[in-house]
């Protein structure tokens, strides 16, 4: 089994992207969320991606973005079990990591919650894009729009190049500045501002991505050049 063997199995399956990222490169990860915290074996990490369909950001409701958000996050879940299967069939040792939710880590007061992985740092680390002020992961091709899962193996595979394009323009402040809840500060986003929109809800328990100003209005909303 090799990176390319892997790459073509999560293109068959569905995905839009993938990259490898070795373990030694998560040695910066915080304590209790590196890969070898969550799985003491990982040697390497395959990181894999879907898009979001782009005009969905143009409705005027935020259902349709709601929907082909929690629609892809799925399908990348649905992509992910079906990848280990398919490793462990071929004798490869698989840890499956979820594109969202559910997580552990919880801070009540700030609202603040981890992923057991971050997934924007890992696709970073495994060279399918970098990230901007936003705080979201930009692939060259398919600009923010797009939904990452993960899985930590037990062998050792090539590690793709970390993509040294950039996104931001230094004097660029329009997800800072467009942000209702003042979220953003060009490194971090403040979760507890951002939920009340992004999480937002309905009396009928429904819960909806009110806001999107973060993605829809960054200029690399659809890919460098677009």
């Amino acid at each position: 089994m090799n990176s390319k063997t892997i790459k073509n199995i999560a293109y068959e399956l569905g995905a839009d992207l993938c990259g490898i990222a070795s373990v030694e490169r998560f040695q910066d990860a915080p304590s209790g969320f590196s890969p070898l915290d969550i799985y003491s074996k990982c040697e390497s990490v395959i990181v894999f991606a879907k898009r979001v369909p782009a005009g969905s950001l143009s409705a005027e409701s935020c259902v349709p973005y709601t929907h082909a958000s929690n629609m892809v996050t799925l399908e990348v879940d649905r992509i992910g079990v079906e990848f280990c299967l398919i490793l462990e069939d071929s004798g490869v040792e698989t840890v499956p990591i979820p594109s969202d939710d559910p997580s552990e880590y919880w801070e009540a007061e700030t609202q603040y919650a981890r992923g057991v992985l971050s997934l924007r740092h890992a696709g970073y680390l495994a060279g399918l894009g970098v990230m901007g002020k936003n705080t979201l992961l930009v692939n060259e091709k398919y600009g923010n729009m797009i939904q990452m899962g993960a899985i930590l193996v037990d062998i050792k595979l090539e590690s793709d190049p970390i993509a040294d394009f950039s996104v931001c323009r230094e004097n660029c402040s329009l997800c800072m500045d467009k942000c209702p809840q003042k979220a953003l500060d060009g490194e971090t986003v403040n979760q507890k501002n951002c939920r009340t929109l992004s999480n937002f809800v309905t009396e009928r328990g429904f819960v909806l991505k009110r806001c999107h100003l973060c993605r829809s209005v960054c200029p690399n909303v659809l890919g460098k050049g677009k």
